[in-house]
């Protein structure tokens, strides 16, 4: 019998905590602890992607925003 009990896999996030990190994080209110847990279990490529279609819709929203109030 085998005493050691086998590691199980993380589990990865999913889209609504990929979208809450990095949300909490473009505001600058991510925790060491969440960044950490982020990391370990889902890929980078998956925070990379969203961080980059966050700011493109960020500065989308900001340039319409303008452009309305400047018209």
């Amino acid at each position: 019998m085998n005493d050691k009990t086998p590691e199980q896999k993380p589990k990865k996030p999913g889209l609504g905590s990929l979208v809450k990190s990095i949300l909490a994080a473009a505001i600058g209110v991510q925790t060491d602890k969440n960044r950490e847990k982020d990391f370990t279990r889902g890929s980078p490529l998956a925070f990379i992607i969203g961080g980059f279609v966050f700011t493109a819709l960020f500065i989308f929203t900001i340039a319409m925003i303008v452009g309305i109030v400047t018209s």
